[in-house]
Formats: structure tokens, sequence, C-alpha cells
């Protein structure tokens, strides 16, 4: 690996292309580093993970109003989109939109945070559309993915974008660019200016994960990856970008990060050497934000010494800087402490999420969230009664360059109302590579199996995984059928409307 300064140039000062960051990333895209089987196999897995909480998703309102979207736009050797049945295909831009808001739905997928924070699994969508449309191979789509992955992790762990209150699509968009571009084995030049595009197109604002957290959080990602596929449709066309995007006098860093006096340093490896940042990434055992997992778990743990809730006079979770003011109380968004909040505020309030992991000794995708369960009276009283403080050494744990000491959870002090105090902390969930069950195959499948239960056939389940663990042996014409069938009476939004403008 080697970093790469990235700095803001005056217009008189001609920075050479050569070096520019989103060069510099389009030459690792463009390249032919060798896939070890430890890749090979996360990749496998997270395929896997992307499906089980799309399938699981598929019925909710923005996953079927996506889905509707897509299916009025057929095309005859298109892409496939969740749920629906593999002789259908549609236009890949809008299989990426539908698939990528399914994926994105449950909140529920993997994940990476380091200077900022992501989930790498939103650039399978529309790399595997494009790959299903442009009769691409398993191979293929597995440097494309692994593309994906490594340029997506590598701006995270250099660029902060919530800092500046900035949504992070804005590394996932030149991230999915570079990946198709991977995939398709398009020259160096040509995906420098889709990655240039991709990241013009895509910087937006954090108030679609800030206030009254609508169904967008979920389309955002999505529309990152239709953006990222026409960006790369436009440049294959010979047009070009703005350009330099990242250290222009007027562009991104400048106007929208950290000034003209900013500077960054983005590990990008070298030309040739392996592409391994999926390693880093890890994902959720639990249907909520990232931050949660291990506080769930710990949760989960803390309750078996509690004997009676209305004995506790409050909850304080010590915990990072990040936790704290996104989905903490220092968030001051009184819509996290709203027993008729959306899910999607829900998921991002770690107050109403450990009073539910403490009194259910469990998490559920769909049961943790129902609206009779946030309005329970002695839910509300316990959940009022939590607040968060940032806790530098969490916060420093939280930024943590050394992947194995990264910590994310935080220690949480119950003190009860005769004065007694309950306290313990855990610093990663017990998901995660250094967790005290982390995720492997059997633990992916057991998922999918769980989230897919009652809603595909178990053919259908045993076709979808065969394919998927022989990934990088797949034809073309086996990588278009890799897509999960619902049994279309179960599907809502299975034929074409007319409810909107398509």
């Amino acid at each position: 690996m080697k970093k790469h300064l990235v700095r803001v140039y005056p217009s008189k000062e001609k920075l050479d292309r050569k070096d520019q960051l989103a060069w510099k990333m389009a030459e690792i895209a463009s390249d032919n580093a060798p896939i070890k089987a430890d890749v090979l196999d996360m990749v496998i897995n997270r395929i896997i993970d992307n499906a089980s909480v799309a399938i699981a998703a598929a019925n909710r309102r923005p996953v079927a109003s996506a889905r509707a979207m897509a299916i009025a736009h057929p095309r005859n050797g298109g892409a496939t989109v969740f749920g629906m049945p593999n002789d259908q295909k549609f236009d890949c831009e809008w299989a990426a939109w539908a698939n990528g808001t399914a994926v994105r739905e449950l909140d529920f997928h993997d994940t990476f945070l380091a200077a900022d924070y992501s989930h790498p699994g939103d650039n399978i969508p529309p790399i595997l559309a494009v790959a299903q449309q442009m009769n691409k191979s398993g191979k293929d789509l597995l440097k494309g993915l692994v593309t994906g992955y490594e340029i997506h992790v590598d701006l995270v762990k250099a660029i902060c974008l919530h800092e500046f209150k900035k949504d992070h699509i804005a590394h996932l968009c030149p991230a999915q660019a570079a990946g198709i571009g991977t995939l398709l084995g398009l020259p160096t030049e040509t995906i420098f200016q889709a990655i240039q595009q991709a990241v013009h197109v895509s910087f937006t604002t954090r108030q679609s994960r800030k206030g009254e957290i609508s169904s967008w959080k979920a389309y955002a990602p999505a529309h990152a990856g239709k953006l990222a596929v026409e960006a790369v449709d436009r440049v294959m066309r010979g047009e070009g970008a703005p350009s330099p995007i990242y250290e222009g006098e007027d562009s991104v860093i400048a106007y929208m990060l950290s000034g003209k006096n900013g500077k960054y340093e983005v590990p990008l490896p070298e030309v040739g050497e392996e592409k391994r940042a999926i390693l880093e990434t890890y994902t959720k055992e639990h249907s909520a934000e990232y931050q949660s997992q291990a506080l769930i778990d710990l949760a989960r743990k803390m309750k078996q010494k509690i004997t009676n809730f209305d004995d506790i006079a409050s909850i304080v979770i010590h915990t990072s800087h990040h936790t704290h003011y996104v989905i903490g109380t220092g968030a001051n968004d009184p819509q996290k402490m709203d027993p008729n909040a959306s899910r999607e505020t829900l998921d991002h309030s770690i107050m109403y999420i450990f009073a539910v992991a403490l009194q259910d000794g469990t998490w559920h995708h769909v049961n943790s969230y129902a609206p009779e369960r946030a309005k329970r009276a002695d839910t509300v009283a316990l959940w009022h009664k939590i607040s968060t403080v940032e806790d530098k050494q969490w916060t420093a744990w939280y930024h943590e360059q050394d992947p194995d000491k990264k910590r994310f959870g935080g220690r949480v002090e119950i003190t009860f109302k005769n004065g007694e105090k309950l306290v313990d902390e855990l610093g990663v969930a017990d998901a995660h590579p250094a967790g005290a069950r982390p995720f492997k195959r059997a633990d992916y499948i057991r998922k999918f199996d769980t989230l897919t239960d009652g809603i595909i056939t178990k053919d259908e389940r045993n076709r979808f995984i065969s394919l998927t663990e022989n990934l990088a042996d797949l034809s073309a014409e086996q990588v278009q059928q890799l897509n999960v069938q619902i049994p279309i009476d179960k599907l809502v939004n299975n034929k074409r409307d007319n409810k909107g403008i398509f």
C-alpha cells in the first residue's frame, strides 16, 4: 500500500492527470492484480449476505416502489431484479436502483468504519447488474467487486465526509464506477473520467440521515449506483468529466470538504498489488446501525444480571464521538426518543435499541421495530432513562488505523435507584472478525435462511447458494441467473403499474 497526498491546486498550478487521485484509483482499477482464495471466499459471503437482506425487505414499501420503477424499464438481455423471475430482464441502471434499495432497506449488510463510514456491500448491486447486461463471467464479476470494495474502503480510511455534513454515498459512487470499469476491462483513461463524473454528481448532504429519516436512506446508495452506471456509459461514448475532481480550485475538497488548505493521505495498493480491503469489512448480525452491534451484544449479556427493570434509575453509554453524535443523545434529535418515530429513525437511536435489547435479550429485524414494541410503556420509560456521552478513549479506538485495535462499542453504566451500579463494556460485536463468534460461511448461510424463511422455496434457496459458491467459475449465462426468485404470488408490485410517470 502507498499513501497519496491529496490537496487543492489553484488553477494556475497545473496538476498532471497522473498525479490526481482519480487517476491513481483508475490505475489500480485497470490493473490485473491477483485475487487469492480468502478474498474470493469473502466476496461469495457478501453476495449471499446482500441477497438475504434484500429478500427479507422485498415487500417493504420503499423496495416495492423501487421495483415498480425498475419494472417500467424492461430490456431483453438486461439485468435481473431481486425477487422477480430470472426470465424477466430490465435496464441495468434500474435493476441497480431496485436491488440497491432492497439491499439497503433493513440496514443489515456489511459495514466499514474509519475516518468516515460506509456499507461496501452497496457496490454489489450496480456491478452485478452491469455484469448481467454486458454478458460478463463470474471471474469478471469477482474482479469488479474486489475493486469496488478496495476503492470504497480506501477512501473511507482517509477522507471524512460526515464532519462536513456530506452523505457517505460520495465515496460509494466513485467506487461503484471503478468497479464497473474493472468488470468491463476498460482502459485507465475511461475509468478515470468515470470516477470523476461519479464524484461530481454524488455529493449530497447528511440530512438524509438526520431528523425525520425517510425512505431516502435506503434509496441513496441505490441512487449512487444508478449514477455510477450512467457515468461509465457516458464516458464509454467518449465524453469527459470535471477535472481535477478532488484537487480542483472549485472542486470537492475546496468547497465541500476541508477547504482550500485541506490535505488528505489516501492509501491505495500499488499497481499490480492485491486488493484485499474487503477482508477489513464486517457484516451485521443485528438489523441496526453498526455502532449498535456490540452494544446489542452487551445488552444481552447485562440483562442476565437485572431482575427488575423498574429498579433502574439511569443508563449512561460512554462511547465514541460518532456514536454519541450520530445515533446517541449528542445528535439532539427529539425523534430518537419518540415512540412514533419511523423504523429508519429508530435504527439510528442507540437509546431505543439498547432499551429493547436489554429487555428482550435479543434483536429481531422486524419485531424489534414493530410500532407496538416501540410504544410499550415500560420500554418508553426505560428508553428515556438512557443517555450517551463521548469518551475520548472510545473515539480514539473508533479511529484506530490498525484494524485489529479498532473498537466500535462502549462502556455502559447502569445506576439503580438504591445507588448500586452495573458496569460492563464491549469493544467489538460478537460477529466481528475479532469478536467472540466471527461470522464464517455457515453463519452467512444461516442468516440467509433465517431472513428468507417462508419467502422462497427450498429449491430456490439451494439453487442460489450453489451458484454463488461457484462464483469464480460461472459462465456469463450463469451470472445472469445470480438472483433470488420469490414465488410471484408472494411479491407485491410484480407487474408494471401506472402510479407514477414511468
